[in-house]
């Protein structure tokens, strides 16, 4: 029995040592789950963190977007006005002006090439001399023709209504630059922190997938640990059994011994031999006196 209480014995120490090995790993591998599931969660933070602010910056896109959608009506309705307001400029022009067929145009683009073959021409005195005569000539043309314009209040009419509808459209036309200028601006920002955000959340979703290996081999450690501790308490049992019957074994060989050692004595008490002290004793311990 000794021989088989020390083979159980080795026995479950062995699976204690293996169910000691099982805790370590576990209690490890809980670390990098936790570890993992930390970083998960600080990344997906973060992530949503840089959505909140795409989602911001989209808006303000949006809204601006809307704004050069407003500006854009604007602009064209101011330019068709300006158009308008030509058209009707011209046909003022053609009502009031001489019958020439020569316009006010036509004359400041013909000073402007006389200027230019001045300024970069080799003339003699006498071809200089008839060019400044011809410039003067038109250019007061110019001045008689602007004269009959300035007379006119209903040309000057349409002026005032033609230019402060060109000024609105410029202004317009600013706006609309403004506005789309700002939402690229916008827009860029968003598509910064839609991206990060992305890139972020693909690393929480690594994050992830490490935290569910990590805690999967947890799980399946904890699960061999708790099978060792069974089969360590399972051989406790066994042992435990095993020792209380190899000590009653020894309880009762050491009482068939007294016994027997008891009989010899009482029958030498019984042939009228004298006992000892300690004789008589042991009679009485063992239930005979």
């Amino acid at each position: 029995m000794t021989e088989l209480l020390e083979d159980l014995e080795e026995q479950r120490s062995k699976l204690n040592k293996k169910a000691e090995q099982y805790r370590r790993r576990r209690d490890r591998l809980n670390n990098t789950a936790r570890r993992w599931a930390d970083k998960r969660d600080e990344l997906n933070a973060k992530s949503r963190d840089n959505i909140d602010k795409a989602n911001t910056h989209r808006k303000k896109r949006d809204k601006l977007n809307e704004e050069v959608k407003k500006a854009k009506v604007e602009r064209e309705k101011l330019n068709k006005q300006v158009s308008e307001a030509q058209q009707k400029l011209g046909s003022l022009k053609k009502k009031h002006l001489p019958k020439d067929g020569v316009t006010l145009e036509k004359l400041r683009r013909e000073v402007r090439n006389l200027e230019f073959k001045q300024m970069t021409s080799v003339l003699s005195v006498e071809k200089e001399r008839e060019l400044l005569e011809l410039l003067s000539g038109i250019q007061e043309q110019i001045r008689e023709r602007e004269k009959l314009l300035e007379g006119n209040e209903e040309i000057q009419n349409i002026v005032k209504e033609r230019d402060d509808s060109k000024q609105k459209a410029e202004e317009a036309h600013k706006k609309v630059s403004e506005y789309a200028d700002t939402a690229q601006k916008e827009h860029d920002a968003m598509s910064k922190f839609y991206d990060e955000g992305d890139g972020l959340r693909r690393e929480a979703d690594h994050a992830q997938q490490e935290f569910i290996k990590a805690k999967t081999f947890a799980d399946e450690a904890h699960k061999n640990h708790v099978e060792m501790v069974r089969q360590v308490h399972d051989f406790d049992k066994i042992i435990a059994g095993l020792r209380q019957k190899k000590a009653k074994a020894k309880r009762e060989i050491a009482e068939t011994t007294v016994k027997k050692e008891a009989e010899d004595i009482y029958e030498r008490f019984k042939a009228g031999e004298k006992l000892s002290t300690e004789d008589l004793m042991f009679l009485q311990k063992a239930g005979y006196l």
